[in-house]
C-alpha cells in the first residue's frame, strides 16, 4: 500500500502535476491570477480559519538557532549538533539532509507551514544550501516532538524516499515517544517562543510594564514616525508579495477582483429599540458601491462604524486583507495607522486587555514610547482604522456599561463595544465583518451596513481569465461554464468558483465539452472530485482522510476552529499540510504568550470532512446521522449569540447521499457499495420527512440546498409538489445561489406557485437565477435594496418566464434607467395579468413609459403605480390615455394611489395570431362594443379649469361607470359645471363631488339635476360632513342589452344603496342647516322630479313649523313612501300630527318610528304594498295563491314611540288619533315613565281602538298592580287575545281581528313579583275568562303558600292548555300538594315538577275530564317520613295511572314503605305504574328489586329492571287477582341469575299466565338458559323478545329447543343478537310450527342462505303475518326474489322493513310485483339501498295501488327525479310519514311531490333533505293541518325559495320542529320566519345552522320569540355572527342556542 502511495506521488510529479503546500497563506478566493501549488489553500475569504501569520516581530527573541552564527562546515555541525547525536547513526543524518538539499524550496515551504511567522529571508543568508538545510531542520527541531514527527510524514510522503531511509525515519520519529527526548528531558517547553523578523526588535516588556520615560515632543514624534512606519513594513511583509504562478506573475492588488457590494440602511444590531435613527452613509438603501467608495473623503459624514455582510465564501476576509495591502502601499493615506484583528484570534486570549495592550501586545508592538505612540493614536484618532474580522465568531458578550478609559480592562468584544460607542479612542474609524445573523448589541444604531455580495457574470468571466494563464484552457474554462450551467451559478460565490477553477484545470486536457455536467454537478461533488484529484490513493490515504474527518466533527461539535499541535495526529496533519487541507499561523493566548495554530483551510472544508466522517464512520449509526439532517432557519439566528458551525453539513450529507458519490464513499469505507446505499437511504429519508412538512422561507431555501445537492429527481419532486400556491420569504438574506436552489426545485413541480420577497436583502443578479422558470405564476418583491442593476437582471429573466401573470415590484428605488429596461422586457411577457410598480419613487417620465406598454400586454388587468409621484399635467394625460384606451376600464388616481384597471382578454393571444381574418374581426367588434370607464380622481387639487379640460375628454369617451371627483377644489363653479355636463358625460352609476368646497348656495344649483337627468336615482347632500354624490340608475345597462361590464375588483368598487326600489328617487339632504323658509323652493324642485321615492331631511333645524309647513306637500310628492325628519327637533305633538298622516296619506304612510332620545322620527311605506294595491301579487305568495285557498292579507299600519314619557292627556290624544287609522294597526311604546294612571287611560281607550292588533309596551317600568289591571282587560276587551307581561317592563298584547274566530286566550305573567297576596284576585279576574287557553305565572315569588292557595282555586280556572308555575321557590312540599289536589282537578291530565336546577312545574288540562292522568316528580327529595303521605295520595287519586319518581333521593327500604302502603278502594278496577329512578337500582342488584316488587299489596302486571338506566318500573293492578290474564315480565340490561331460589318458585308463582317475556342486553350462560327454558314453558307466552344480547352455544340450543314448543308465539324479536354458528338452528326451531306469528323483527339478525332458505319457507306458511322487518341483513336482488315469492301469502301484512340492504333496481321490481298483493300494507321502509330511478319508477307505479300505505321511507336511494314524479302521481291519501333523504331530486322532481302533498292532508312528517332542490321547495299551499315535522337540511334554499315556503307554515298549525340547516338562508328568510313564530303556537324547535344569517337576523328572530311564541330552542351554530355578538343575543334570549353541541331546550320565557 506504501509503494502504491510513492508510486502515484512520484508519477504526479513526473508529469509536472504534483501539488505541494502553498506557501503563502493569502492565496485565496480573491486572487486568480497566483496558480495554487494546494488543492485547498484558501477556499474562501470568509473562512478565517487560516488566518495570516502574524509579523516575526511578534517572536520571542531567543532561538536554537542564532542567524548570525559564524560559518562552520557541516561536518562539524554534524557531529556537534544535539540532533545529530539524537539520531545516533550519522549516516541517516547525512542521507536527509542530502534528500532534503534537492528540492529546497519544498522544505522552504514546509518550513513556512510549520513556522508560519519565520522569516526564513533574514535567517538564511549563507550561501552553502546544506547549511541552510541543517538550519531549517534545526528549527523544525526545536519546535517540539509532535511538529517533528508531523514533518518526518510529510517527508515521507511527499518526497521520494528511499526505502530503507523512510523504514528508518518512521521507526526513529513517527511515533510518539520515540527520537525526542520529552520536554521534561530537554528542560524547555514543546512551544518555543516565536522569532523576531531581521531588523525589527521587539521590547523585553510588555506595554503595560514597560518604563515610560520622559521624552521630548520631537523625539516622541521620531518614536511614533518609526512605529508608524512599522506598521506599513509589517502589513507589506504580509500581504505585499507577489504570488509566483506558472506562465505569469501577478501582485496581490491585480490579482484580486472585487465582490459586489451594496449599502444598507438596516440598523446592525437587530435588538436595537424601535424608533432609533438609522445612520447611512449619503447612499441611499441598496445602492451600489465600490471599494474605493468606502473610505473615500465623502463618507466622514457618515457614520464612523461599518459592518461588512456576507455569507460563507463571499470574500469578506479577502477583502480586509487586500485593505491592508492598499494601506501597505500607500494608496489608503488618509489613515496613518491600520490594525487588522480576527475574532477567531481573539477568542483564545486568556486575560483581559487594555486598549494599549491590544494594539501593541498583541498586534504589534513599537520599539520604545508605547505611551508617546498611543498618545499620538489618541489626538488624531481620525487616521486611524481598526478592522475586525469575524464579528458574529465574538465569544465573550459585551458589558452592559462601557470601558472607562485606555487603561481600563476588558474581554476583546468591551474594547470593541467602547471602540464603537467613542468611550475609547473617540473619532478612530472601525470596520467589522460579520455572516448575517444576530450581531452584538454594543454596535451603534447608526452603524453603515453594507451587504458582501458573490460574483455576477463578468466577474466569473475575469476570475477565470485571471486564474488560466494559458489561453486555450482559459476559453475552454468558459466554455466548460457556458454549457454547465449549475457550475457557473455556484460561481456565483468566489470560494466555490475557486474550487470549481481548481476541479476544471485538472480535468479540462482530457474532457470533453460539456462533461464537466456530470463530474461536477453539485458543491459536494466539487469537493469530492477536488479531493480525488489532489489526494494520493490508496489504505493510507483513506485512513487520513477518514481521520480528518474525526478531528473536523470532534471540533464542530466543541465549536472549535482553531487546533493546536497535540489536537491533530502527526500522519493526519502531514496528509492535510501534504494536500494543502491544514494551515498554520501564530496567535497569541495573552501578552507575551505565543503558540502555533493550525485550522483547515476554510471552515466549509472543515464542514465537508465532518460531513465525511458521519457518512463513513461505522461508529455513528443510522439513526444519528439522520439525526444530523437539520434544517436551520435564518430567523432564528436573530436570538442566536453565534453563527452554528454544523449550519452546513446537513448540506454536504445531502450531497454524499447522492449516488454519484457512491463509487467513491465505498472505495474509502472499503465496505461495499450496499452499505454505503443504505446509510446513503437514511439521509435521504430524512429529506424526504423534511420535505413533506410546512416550513418557513429560511428553511425552504435549506432544503432547496439539500434536496439539490442530492440529484434526487423524486425527492426533488415531492418537495416541489409539497410546496404551498403562495411561498412567502421575508426578512431574510437571499443571494443568487439561493433562488438557484429554489429554482432547481421548481423545475419538477407542475403546478403554478407565488413568490413574494417582502423586506429580504436581495443579490443584485438574484433575478437571473429565476430565469427559464415555468412555474412562477404570481412574482412580487419588497425591498428598499432592489434597484437599477436589480431591474436590469429581472428584465433578462422575465420573458423566459412563461407562465408569469402577475408581476409586483414595490418599494424599490428604480430610476429611469431600470424602468428603461423593465419596459422594454414587459412586451416580451404576453400572459402578465397584472404589474404593480408601487412606491417606487417614479417620476412622469417614467410613468408614461409605463403606461405606453399598455396595449403591447394583451391580457393585463390591472397596472398599479401608486405612491409614485406625477404632475398634474401628467394627470390628465393618463385621463385622456383611459378615454382612448379601449382596454382600460378604470383609472383611479389619489394622494397615494394610481391605479389602472383593464378589461379581460376575450380571446387568447393564441388566437388572435392564428389567422389575419379573426384579428380583424375581433378589432371591428371591439370597435363597435361599448364599454365603462371608471374614473377616480380623489384629492389631486383639480380646479375649475382642470374640470373644463377633463369634461372635453370625458365627453368624447365611453360611457362612464362611476366618476369620483372628491377631495379637489372645484368649489360651487366647478361642481355646478360637472354636474350640468352630467348628460352629456353619460355616467352610469355614479358621481362623487365630495369635499369640493360646496356651499347652501352651491347646494341649490345641484337640485336643478332632479328635473334635468332622468336616470338619476340617489342625490346626498350633507354639507356638515362634505358629502355630494349622485347615484344614477342602470338604465344604460338596458340600453346596451347584454354586452360585458367591465370587471372591476370588489376592493375598488363603492357599494350601491341597497333598498332602492327600481325607477325610484333617493333626496338625501342631511345637515345642510335647513330652516322652514327653505322648504318652499326645496318642495318645488322635489315635485318636478321624477318619481321621487325616499326623502331625507334628516339632521337640519325645521322643528315644529317646518314641518307643519311640510305636511301639505306630502300628498302632493307623487310617489315617495319614505321621509325621514330626524334630528329636527320635533315634539310630541308634531308626533300626533305626523300620526294623522295614517288617514291623510293613506296611499304610502305605513309606519312612523319615532326616537325621542335619539331624535329619529321617519315615516315609511312600503312598496310590495303600493304594487298590491295597484294588481300586483301578494309578497308571501305567488300569483294564483287567492284561488288556492289563501286570503290576501291587509297590510298592516305601525306606530312606534320611543322614549319619551307620556301623561294621561298624552295617551288619551294619542289614542283618539289613532282612533282615524286604518287598520290593522301595530303600536310599540317605550316610555321612560308610565303612571298608573296613564295605564288606565290607555286600557280604557283600547276598546275603541278597533284596527289595533298589536300592543307592546317595552322598556316601560311598571307598578307591582299592573299585573291586575292588565289581567282585568280579558273582561274589559273581548278582542284581547294574549296578555304578555314580563319583569314589569315588556308587555304585550294581541288583539283578534274581527274576521276572526274565538280561540283560546293566553296570559303570561312572568317575573312579575307575584306572591300569595296576589293568587286570589288575579285567579277571580281569570275565572271570567272563558276561553283561557294558556297561564304562565313563572318567575315569581309564590312559594308553597302560593301555590297552596292557587290550587285551591285551579277547579274554578277555566283553563284548557298549560300552566306554568316554574321558578317560584317551591319544595317538596308544593310536589305533595300537587298530589293530593289531583283528585279534585277532573281535567288535569298531566302534571310535571322538577325541584332541581330547572326548577320546572308544569300542569297540563284538557278540555274534558281525563280518567287518565300522569305525574312526573324529579328531584324533589323526599324523606322517609313523607312516603306515608305520599302513598295516601296515591291511594285518593284513583284515576292517576302514572307516577314517575325520578332522582327524589328515594331507598330501597323507603320504596318497600311505599308500595307496601298504596292501597285502592276494592270494587273499581285500575292500573298504576310506577317509575323509580335512582343510581342505586343499578348496585343492588335482581334478586333485591323482586323481593320488593312481591311485597305489594296489588296484582303486577309489568316488572322492568334496567340497570344500565338505573329504572324500576312496577305495573300493578287493583284489586288484586290471583289469576291475572296478562302478565309481563320484562328483565332488560340485566344477567340473569341462575339460582333457583325460593324467591323465583314464588315469581314463577305469579307468572302462571304469562303472556309477554322480554330480554335485552342479557348474556345467556347454561345456568340462565335453564332459568329461561321455566318462562318458555309456560303455555300461555304470546309475545317474546331477546333483543341485543349474547348466548352461549349451550344457551342457544336451550333456547332453539324452547322457541319449538311456543306453537301459540304471536310476536318474536330476536334483533341485534350474537348467535355465532348456531344462528340458523335457533332460527330454525323459532321459526318451526309458527303459523299464529303476527310480528317478527330479525334485524341485523345473521341471514345466510341456509338460514334464508329456512326464513322464507316459514314466511309463505305465516298467513297472519302482520309486521316483518329485516333490516341490515345484506338481502340483494337474489332474496329480494325469494323473499317477494314467500310474502306472497301474507295478505295480512301491514309493515315491511327492509332498509340498509343490499337491494337494487331488480330487487325493487321484485318488490314492486307484489306490493299490489298485500292490501292492508300501512309501512314500507326501503331506506339506505341501491335502489335507482329503474327501481324507483317501478315501485312508485306499485306504491300508488297500495291505498292503505302511510309510513313511506325510501331515503338514502339514488332515485331520481323520474322516481318523485311517479310517486306524485299517485301518493296515498292517508300517508303520513313521507322520507325521501338524499334521493337525488333535483327542482323537477321536488316540484311535482310539492304539487302533491296538498293531497295528503294527514301527512305528519317530510323528509327532502339533502336533495338538491335549487329553489323549487314546496310551499304548502293548501295546508297540511297534522304536519308536525319538516325535514329541508341541505337544500341549497336561499331567501327567495324561502320566503314563500315559510310563509306557508302558519298553515301547519300543528308544526312542532323545522330543519333548515345547512341551506344559504340570510336575514330575509330570518325576518319571514320571525314574522310567523307568534303565530305558531306548538312549534317547539327550529334548527338554522350553518346557514348566512348575520346579527340583524338574530335580532329579528329574538323579536319573534318575544311575542309570545312557544319555541325552546332556535339552533343557530355556524352562521355569519361573532362570538361577542352571539353571546349578548343568548343572554339576553336564551332559546337562541350558537352552540355546535345542542343545548337543553328552554322553556318558553317571552320577550
Amino acid at each position: 500500500m506504501e509503494t502504491m502511495c510513492k508510486s502515484s506521488l512520484r508519477h504526479r510529479s513526473d508529469s509536472g502535476t504534483h501539488e505541494t503546500l502553498s506557501t503563502d497563506t493569502q492565496n485565496i478566493c480573491g486572487e486568480p491570477g497566483s496558480q495554487p501549488t494546494c488543492p485547498a489553500a484558501h477556499l474562501a475569504p470568509s473562512s478565517r480559519g487560516p488566518s495570516s501569520p502574524l509579523p516575526s516581530s511578534h517572536l520571542p527573541p531567543s532561538s536554537p538557532v542564532s542567524p548570525h552564527r559564524p560559518s562552520q562546515s557541516l561536518q562539524h555541525q554534524l557531529l556537534m549538533d544535539p540532533i545529530t547525536s539524537q539520531l545516533g547513526t550519522r549516516s541517516q543524518w547525512v542521507c536527509l539532509v542530502r534528500l532534503l538539499s534537492d528540492d529546497p524550496e519544498w522544505l522552504r515551504a514546509k518550513v513556512k507551514f510549520f513556522l508560519p511567522n519565520m522569516d526564513l529571508d533574514s535567517r538564511n543568508k549563507t550561501s552553502d544550501p546544506k547549511k541552510r538545510v541543517l538550519e531549517q531542520l534545526t528549527e523544525l527541531h526545536a519546535q517540539g516532538p509532535a511538529t517533528w514527527q508531523a514533518f518526518i510524514h510529510c517527508v515521507c510522503m511527499e518526497r521520494e524516499v528511499p526505502l530503507e531511509l523512510e523504514v528508518l525515519l518512521l521507526s526513529t520519529w513517527g511515533h510518539e515517544g520515540e527520537g525526542l527526548p520529552s520536554p521534561l528531558e530537554i528542560g524547555e517547553g514543546s512551544e518555543p517562543e516565536p522569532q523576531f523578523h531581521h531588523g525589527l526588535k521587539r521590547p523585553h516588556q510588555s506595554c503595560e510594564s514597560s518604563p515610560r520615560p520622559k521624552h521630548s515632543r520631537k523625539q516622541h514624534l521620531e518614536l511614533v514616525k518609526k512605529y508608524l512606519q512599522l506598521l506599513r513594513t509589517s502589513a507589506q511583509q504580509r500581504y505585499g508579495g507577489k504570488l509566483p504562478g506558472p506562465g505569469q506573475t501577478l501582485p496581490f492588488q491585480q490579482a484580486y477582483i472585487p465582490t459586489i457590494l451594496q449599502w444598507s440602511r438596516a440598523t446592525a444590531p437587530f435588538s436595537a429599540q424601535e424608533g432609533a435613527t438609522v445612520g447611512s452613509p449619503r447612499a441611499e438603501d441598496g445602492t451600489d458601491v465600490s471599494i474605493q467608495d468606502l473610505f473615500n473623503s465623502r463618507t466622514d459624514k457618515g457614520p464612523r462604524v461599518m459592518v461588512l455582510l456576507g455569507k460563507a465564501g463571499m470574500g469578506k476576509t479577502t477583502l480586509t486583507r487586500w485593505l491592508c495591502q492598499r494601506w501597505a502601499d500607500g494608496q489608503l493615506d488618509r489613515f496613518q495607522a491600520l490594525f487588522l484583528f480576527e475574532f477567531r484570534q481573539l477568542n483564545l486570549l486568556t486575560s483581559v486587555l487594555t486598549l494599549p495592550q491590544l494594539l501593541f501586545d498583541v498586534y504589534l508592538s513599537p520599539e520604545a514610547g508605547s505611551d508617546a505612540v498611543f498618545q499620538y493614536l489618541e489626538e488624531n484618532a481620525s487616521g486611524v482604522l481598526l478592522i475586525f474580522d469575524g464579528l458574529e465568531e465574538a465569544l465573550h458578550p459585551c458589558s452592559s456599561r462601557d470601558t472607562a478609559g485606555p487603561e481600563a480592562l476588558g474581554p476583546a468584544l468591551a474594547l470593541f463595544s467602547g471602540l464603537c460607542r467613542g468611550t475609547l479612542l473617540p473619532g478612530c474609524r472601525i470596520m467589522a465583518t460579520s455572516r448575517p445573523g444576530k450581531l452584538p448589541d454594543c454596535l451603534p444604531t447608526e452603524a453603515a451596513t453594507i451587504h458582501m455580495w458573490g460574483f455576477d457574470g463578468p466577474r466569473v468571466e475575469e476570475y477565470v481569465g485571471r486564474f488560466f494563464s494559458n489561453e486555450p484552457l482559459q476559453e475552454a474554462a468558459l466554455a466548460e461554464l457556458q454549457l454547465n450551467g449549475r457550475l457557473r451559478r455556484m460561481c456565483a460565490v468566489p470560494a466555490l468558483c475557486r474550487v470549481a477553477c481548481l476541479c476544471l484545470r485538472h480535468l479540462l486536457p482530457g474532457l470533453s465539452p460539456g462533461q464537466s455536467a456530470a463530474l461536477l454537478p453539485t458543491v459536494t461533488q466539487n469537493y469530492v472530485q477536488m479531493v480525488l484529484t489532489f489526494g494520493p490513493h490508496g489504505h493510507r490515504a483513506a485512513s487520513s482522510l477518514m481521520g480528518l474527518g474525526e478531528v473536523a466533527l470532534e471540533a464542530l461539535e466543541t465549536r472549535k476552529v482553531i487546533f493546536s499541535t497535540g489536537d491533530i495526529p502527526p500522519p493526519v496533519m502531514a496528509f492535510g499540510a501534504a494536500l494543502g487541507l491544514l494551515t498554520s499561523f501564530r496567535v497569541c493566548t495573552g501578552p507575551g504568550q505565543w503558540k502555533t495554530g493550525y485550522a483547515f483551510t476554510h471552515l466549509s472544508l472543515q464542514e465537508f470532512f465532518a460531513a465525511l466522517h458521519l457518512m463513513v464512520s461505522p461508529k455513528v449509526d443510522r439513526e444519528a446521522l439522520a439525526r444530523h439532517v437539520t434544517l436551520n432557519s435564518r430567523w432564528v439566528l436573530r436570538t442566536k449569540a453565534r453563527l452554528g458551525l454544523l449550519d452546513h453539513v446537513p448540506t454536504f450529507l445531502a450531497g454524499l447521499a447522492s449516488c454519484a458519490c457512491r463509487p467513491f464513499l465505498s472505495s474509502l469505507t472499503q465496505r461495499g457499495e450496499a452499505w454505503v446505499g443504505a446509510r446513503q437511504a437514511a439521509v435521504i429519508q430524512a429529506l424526504k420527512k423534511l420535505a413533506t412538512r410546512r416550513l418557513t422561507g429560511p428553511k425552504v431555501i435549506e432544503l432547496c440546498h439539500c434536496v439539490g445537492e442530492t440529484q434526487e429527481p423524486e425527492l426533488a419532486s415531492l418537495m416541489a409538489h409539497s410546496l404551498p400556491y403562495q411561498l412567502p420569504f421575508h426578512n431574510f438574506l437571499l443571494t443568487y445561489t439561493d433562488l438557484a436552489a429554489l429554482t432547481n426545485i421548481l423545475e419538477h413541480r407542475d403546478a403554478p406557485i407565488h413568490l413574494a420577497f417582502e423586506g429580504c436583502p436581495l443579490e443584485p443578479c438574484c433575478p437571473e437565477a429565476l430565469a427559464g422558470c415555468g412555474q412562477v405564476e404570481n412574482l412580487s418583491f419588497k425591498s428598499r435594496r432592489c434597484g437599477d442593476a436589480f431591474a436590469e437582471a429581472l428584465s433578462r429573466s422575465l420573458p423566459t418566464m412563461g407562465s408569469l401573470k402577475k408581476l409586483g415590484l414595490a418599494g424599490s428605488k428604480i430610476t429611469a434607467q431600470g424602468i428603461h429596461h423593465l419596459v422594454q422586457a414587459l412586451p416580451l411577457c404576453p400572459h402578465l395579468e397584472e404589474v404593480s410598480f408601487q412606491d417606487n419613487q417614479l417620476k412622469d417620465q417614467e410613468v408614461l413609459k409605463i403606461v405606453e406598454v399598455l396595449a403591447s400586454l394583451p391580457r393585463l388587468r390591472k397596472l398599479d403605480l401608486s405612491q409614485n409621484n406625477i404632475s398634474m399635467s401628467t394627470l390628465l394625460r393618463l385621463t385622456k390615455v383611459a378615454v382612448t384606451c379601449t382596454a382600460i376600464t378604470m383609472l383611479q388616481v389619489g394622494k397615494t394611489d394610481l391605479i389602472i384597471l383593464l378589461s379581460p382578454p376575450t380571446e387568447t393571444a393564441t388566437e388572435l395570431r392564428g389567422s389575419p381574418d379573426l384579428q380583424k374581426n375581433v378589432s371591428q367588434r371591439k370597435g363597435t362594443q361599448s364599454r365603462r370607464l371608471t374614473l377616480r380622481l380623489q384629492n389631486c387639487q383639480l380646479t375649475i379649469y382642470d374640470a373644463e379640460e377633463l369634461i372635453a375628454q370625458l365627453q368624447e369617451g365611453p360611457y362612464l361607470d362611476e366618476v369620483d371627483l372628491s377631495g379637489n377644489e372645484l368649489e360651487n363653479r366647478g361642481c355646478r359645471r360637472v354636474a350640468e355636463a352630467i348628460s352629456q358625460l353619460r355616467v352610469a352609476r355614479k358621481l362623487d363631488l365630495s369635499d369640493n368646497g360646496l356651499t347652501v348656495a352651491g347646494m341649490h344649483d345641484m337640485l336643478s339635476v332632479l328635473s334635468t337627468c332622468q336616470t338619476l336615482a340617489d342625490l346626498h347632500i350633507s354639507l356638515k360632513d362634505k358629502t355630494v354624490v349622485l347615484t344614477f340608475t342602470s338604465e344604460l345597462e338596458g340600453q346596451e342589452g347584454t354586452r360585458e361590464r367591465a370587471a372591476v375588483p370588489d376592493d375598488l368598487v363603492l357599494p350601491m344603496p341597497s333598498a332602492l326600489p327600481p325607477c325610484s328617487l333617493q333626496v338625501r339632504l342631511t345637515h345642510c342647516g335647513l330652516q322652514a323658509e327653505h322648504l318652499e323652493p326645496l318642495c318645488t324642485a322635489l315635485r318636478g322630479s321624477r318619481s321621487l321615492g325616499h326623502l331625507d331631511l334628516s339632521g337640519n333645524a325645521l322643528g315644529d313649523p317646518g314641518v307643519a309647513q311640510l305636511l301639505p306637500w306630502l300628498p302632493r310628492l307623487g310617489t315617495l313612501h319614505s321621509l325621514n325628519l330626524s334630528e329636527n327637533g320635533l315634539s310630541l305633538d308634531t308626533v300626533c300630527s305626523l300620526a294623522q298622516c295614517f288617514s291623510t296619506v293613506r296611499r304610502w304612510v305605513l309606519q312612523l318610528d319615532v326616537s325621542f332620545e335619539s331624535q329619529r322620527v321617519i315615516l315609511r311605506g312600503d312598496r310590495r304594498a303600493r304594487n298590491l294595491s295597484v294588481g300586483g301579487p301578494s309578497p308571501e305568495f305567488p300569483a294564483g295563491a287567492r284561488s288556492s285557498g289563501f286570503r290576501q292579507p291587509r297590510t298592516p299600519r305601525s306606530f312606534c314611540l320611543r322614549e319619551c314619557q307620556l301623561e294621561p292627556l298624552s295617551v288619551a290624544r294619542l289614542c283618539e288619533t289613532l282612533e282615524k287609522c286604518p287598520g290593522p294597526l301595530e303600536v310599540e311604546l317605550s316610555c321612560v315613565v308610565l303612571s298608573n294612571q296613564s295605564l288606565e287611560t290607555l286600557l280604557r281607550h283600547l276598546p275603541r281602538l278597533l284596527q289595533l292588533s298589536t300592543l307592546q309596551l317595552s322598556q316601560t317600568p311598571l307598578s307591582f298592580g299592573s299585573p291586575i289591571l292588565l289581567a282585568r282587560l280579558f273582561c274589559l276587551c273581548p278582542r284581547v287575545q294574549k296578555v304578555d307581561l314580563r319583569s314589569l317592563h315588556e308587555v304585550t298584547l294581541h288583539f283578534r281581528s274581527p274576521e276572526e274566530q274565538k280561540g283560546g286566550r293566553c296570559g303570561r305573567f312572568r317575573g312579575c313579583g307575584l306572591s300569595q297576596k296576589h293568587v286570589e284576585p288575579l285567579c277571580t279576574l281569570l275565572g271570567k275568562c272563558e276561553d283561557l287557553s294558556q297561564l304562565d305565572l313563572s318567575a315569581n315569588v309564590l312559594g308553597d303558600d302560593g301555590l297552596r292557595c292557587l290550587l285551591k282555586q285551579l277547579p274554578q280556572l277555566p283553563i284548557s292548555g298549560s300552566l306554568n308555575l316554574s321558578a317560584n321557590s317551591m319544595s317538596q312540599e308544593s310536589a305533595l300538594c300537587l298530589l293530593e289536589t289531583l283528585p279534585s282537578c277532573p281535567r288535569v291530565r298531566e302534571a310535571t315538577v322538577n325541584l332541581g336546577s330547572e326548577q320546572s312545574f308544569w300542569i297540563h288540562f284538557s278540555r274534558q275530564e281525563e280518567t287518565e292522568k300522569t305525574l312526573r316528580l324529579r328531584e324533589c327529595i323526599f324523606r322517609p317520613e313523607h312516603m306515608a303521605r305520599l302513598a295516601t295520595g296515591l291511594s285518593q287519586a284513583r284515576q292517576l295511572t302514572e307516577l314517575a319518581l325520578i332522582r327524589c333521593c328515594l331507598s330501597l327500604d323507603d320504596l318497600a314503605i311505599l308500595l307496601s302502603l298504596v292501597r285502592r278502594p276494592a270494587g273499581v278496577l285500575s292500573l298504576l305504574s310506577l317509575r323509580v329512578e335512582e343510581p342505586w337500582i343499578g348496585r343492588v342488584g335482581l334478586r333485591a328489586l323482586l323481593r320488593v316488587c312481591t311485597q305489594v299489596s296489588g296484582s303486577i302486571t309489568e316488572i322492568s329492571v334496567s340497570e344500565t338506566q338505573q329504572q324500576l318500573c312496577v305495573q300493578l293492578r287493583f284489586p288484586r287477582q290471583e289469576n291475572p290474564e296478562a302478565v309481563a315480565l320484562r328483565l332488560a340490561h340485566c344477567d340473569l341469575e341462575t339460582h333457583h331460589s325460593l324467591l323465583t318458585r314464588q315469581l314463577m308463582g305469579m307468572c302462571t299466565w304469562l303472556q309477554q317475556l322480554s330480554l335485552s342486553q342479557v348474556n345467556l350462560c347454561k345456568a340462565s338458559s335453564q332459568l329461561l327454558r321455566s318462562f318458555l314453558s309456560l303455555s300461555e307466552l304470546k309475545k317474546f323478545r331477546l333483543t341485543s344480547s349474547c348466548v352461549s352455544p349451550e344457551g342457544q340450543a336451550y333456547l332453539a329447543s324452547c322457541l319449538s314448543h311456543c306453537h301459540l308465539l304471536e310476536e318474536l324479536d330476536l334483533s341485534n343478537n350474537q348467535l355465532g354458528e348456531e344462528g340458523p338452528s335457533v332460527l330454525q326451531g323459532a321459526l318451526e310450527d309458527k303459523r299464529r306469528l303476527k310480528r317478527l323483527d330479525l334485524s341485523h339478525f345473521p341471514l345466510g342462505d341456509s338460514t334464508l332458505a329456512a326464513l322464507t319457507q316459514a314466511l309463505s306458511r305465516m298467513t297472519l303475518l302482520q309486521s316483518l322487518c329485516l333490516s341490515r341483513n345484506d338481502i340483494g336482488d337474489t332474496g329480494c326474489y325469494h323473499l317477494s315469492k314467500a310474502l306472497r301469502a301474507a295478505t295480512s301484512l301491514a309493515e315491511l322493513g327492509l332498509s340498509h340492504n343490499q337491494i337494487g333496481d331488480t330487487g325493487a321490481q321484485h318488490l314492486a310485483a307484489i306490493l299490489p298483493t298485500l292490501p292492508r300494507l300501512r309501512k314500507i321502509d326501503l331506506s339506505a339501498n341501491g335502489i335507482g330511478p329503474a327501481g324507483g319508477v317501478q315501485l312508485a307505479e306499485s306504491l300508488a295501488l297500495c291505498k292503505r300505505l302511510e309510513e313511506l321511507m325510501l331515503g338514502c336511494n339514488p332515485l331520481g327525479d323520474s322516481t318523485a314524479v311517479g310517486l306524485a302521481r299517485g301518493l296515498p291519501p292517508q300517508l303520513r310519514i313521507l322520507h325521501l333523504r338524499s334521493s337525488r331530486l333535483g327542482p323537477a322532481g321536488v316540484l311535482s311531490l310539492g304539487q302533491a302533498l296538498d293531497r295528503c292532508p294527514h301527512l305528519e312528517e317530510i323528509s327532502l333533505a339533502e336533495n338538491n332542490l335549487a329553489g323549487q321547495v314546496p310551499h304548502l299551499r293548501r295546508g297540511l293541518p297534522l304536519l308536525r315535522q319538516i325535514d329541508l337540511v341541505s337544500c341549497e334554499i336561499d331567501n327567495q325559495a324561502a320566503k314563500p315556503l315559510i310563509a306557508s307554515f302558519v298553515l301547519c298549525p300543528a308544526l312542532e320542529e323545522i330543519l333548515l340547516s345547512w341551506n344559504l338562508l340570510g336575514d330575509e328568510a330570518a325576518a319571514e320566519l320571525a314574522r310567523v313564530l307568534p303565530r305558531m303556537d306548538r312549534l317547539k324547535s327550529v334548527d338554522l345552522e350553518k346557514n348566512q344569517i348575520t346579527a340583524y337576523g338574530v335580532r329579528l328572530l329574538a323579536e319573534g320569540l318575544a311575542q309570545g311564541s312557544g319555541v325552546q330552542v332556535i339552533r343557530l351554530w355556524n352562521n355569519h355572527i361573532p362570538p361577542d355578538v352571539a353571546q349578548r343575543l343568548q343572554s339576553h334570549e336564551p332559546r337562541l342556542d350558537f352552540a355546535f353541541f345542542p343545548n337543553k331546550p328552554q322553556a318558553p320565557r317571552g320577550p
